[in-house]
């Protein structure tokens, strides 16, 4: 496996920090990677920017912060206008298309998902959107193994949660491989 970086931009409450540490501990404790998982909140920590970073690699990473993402999700329209000039020519732009409109043209391949209608159509709680765009995520960059990510979930959630987020996560997985379903 060679280098990734991806860079997880949202808003605060969103959930995109708790994606990227589940994405980088499967990576770590279930696929025997290297991974490096870096945060940062606008002033505000709810409704306010934020921004992870997760570099996953099979050789020694030494730093940790991703300046040009091979990867690069964005759930809202703040985080696009910020962070798309920045992914690397040929690498995957992930968005939802309830928060974030396309307004310029990007050098990679832009995969627009009606994630958060697909929660909110089939689950009800806006609270598991992140695990179904996780979801979408590994079904896109086949980065790590969907059991790994569900393995991580069984550890790190309440059990009272647990059920909803297995349902966003194949949610996830399933709108990625077909997205008009």
């Amino acid at each position: 496996m060679e280098r990734c970086g991806i860079i997880f931009s949202g808003s605060g409450g969103q959930g995109v920090v708790t994606a990227a540490i589940i994405l980088a501990e499967a990576a770590v404790l279930l696929e025997g990677l290297n991974a490096v998982q870096s945060q940062s909140y606008g002033p505000e920590a709810r409704g306010g920017a934020s921004r992870s970073d997760v570099i996953i690699a099979d050789t020694d990473i030494r730093f940790p912060r991703v300046i040009q993402p091979n990867v690069l999700v964005c759930l809202t329209q703040d985080a696009y206008n910020k962070f798309s000039g920045s992914i690397r020519p040929g690498g995957l732009l992930l968005t939802d298309s309830h928060y974030v409109k396309q307004e310029k043209k990007v050098d990679a391949r832009h995969v627009e998902l009606a994630m958060y209608k697909k929660v909110m159509d089939t689950i009800g709680r806006p609270i598991v959107f992140n695990i179904c765009m996780l979801g979408a995520l590994i079904s896109l960059t086949q980065l790590i193994k969907p059991e790994s990510i569900m393995k991580v979930l069984e550890r790190k959630i309440p059990a009272g949660l647990l059920g909803l987020n297995k349902q966003a996560l194949k949610l996830g997985l399933g709108i990625a491989e077909n997205p008009d379903r």
